[in-house]
């Protein structure tokens, strides 16, 4: 199937009042998984390419996103590939030519008005390259005290930066918070239900590994349209992994445990779509 676009897959999402599901990838694995798991819930997904993952990667975008891509268009299901958490613009600048639809374009770390100033700047460099944008207001907590847990969005400010930003849609702080492995999270509804009313763009729910199936099905409800899944699949990797060289300690080919890690990670991006899609 022909790559989509994440700005057809969230702007349909937002009207059917329902979410796509963005997986961060890091390996070729992962990429197979996501969209196995996507094609075995019958629903599109998004892949996504993290600056971190960029900086594993040995600080080349290309061979992952090439593979993304590869993936993608042999998939039963709508796929799009989107570069996530950019604060090199350097690394902005090469999304389009790198087959990215999309940015989630990361200037949270910097104060309010700072914040606003760079947004708006890579907004207008990426329209002109037809890149639909993301940014986040109200720092998501996890991300080496850059990011404090219990900071919140404020919808007034949300009104004001999307309209001064122009940006596509907006991540908010509701009460996930990245690299969680529990699920545990509880979501501020409430709160969303004020930005909801407050912004005319899509909402974006980051840090969802950590939330339940419940409070993720009414965050959907509420009007969040984009849920990224990173460290879950990460979990699952790991675990079938552990689980497989301990029930084979001799095993020594990389394929049987990769394998395993696979499967597993496929499975848990079924589970999580198909929550997303039942509602």
């Amino acid at each position: 199937m022909p790559l989509t676009t994440t700005a057809d897959l969230v702007t349909r999402a937002a009207q059917e009042r329902s979410a796509v599901a963005a997986f961060n990838i890091i390996t070729l694995e992962h990429i197979e998984a996501v969209v196995e798991g996507a094609e075995s819930a019958g629903a599109p997904v998004v892949l996504q390419v993290s600056e971190n993952a960029v900086k594993f990667r040995r600080g080349h975008v290309l061979p992952l996103a090439r593979a993304a891509l590869a993936v993608a268009g042999q998939a039963r299901v709508p796929v799009a590939l989107h570069l996530d958490h950019v604060r090199d613009d350097a690394l902005l600048k090469q999304a389009a030519d790198a087959g990215f639809s999309s940015v989630m374009y990361d200037a949270s770390h910097l104060p309010y008005d700072a914040n606003l100033a760079a947004t708006r700047a890579a907004v207008a460099w990426a329209h002109g390259q037809r890149l639909w944008i993301e940014a986040e207001l109200g720092e998501i907590g996890g991300k080496r005290g850059a990011h404090a847990p219990g900071v919140r969005t404020d919808p007034g400010e949300a009104r004001t930066f999307v309209a001064d930003s122009g940006v596509d849609a907006l991540a908010v702080a509701i009460g996930s918070t990245h690299a969680m492995t529990s699920r545990t999270a509880v979501l501020d509804h409430a709160l969303l239900k004020r930005l909801a009313l407050a912004v005319d763009v899509p909402l974006v729910l980051h840090g969802s590994s950590g939330v339940p199936d419940t409070e993720l099905t009414a965050a959907v409800a509420g009007g969040i349209a984009k849920v990224n899944v990173g460290t879950a699949l990460n979990i699952a990797l790991t675990d079938a992994v552990r689980v497989h060289l301990d029930e084979h300690p001799d095993v020594v080919d990389a394929r049987a445990y990769l394998g395993a890690g696979r499967e597993a990670m496929a499975r848990a991006v079924a589970r999580i779509v198909g929550g997303i899609v039942r509602g």
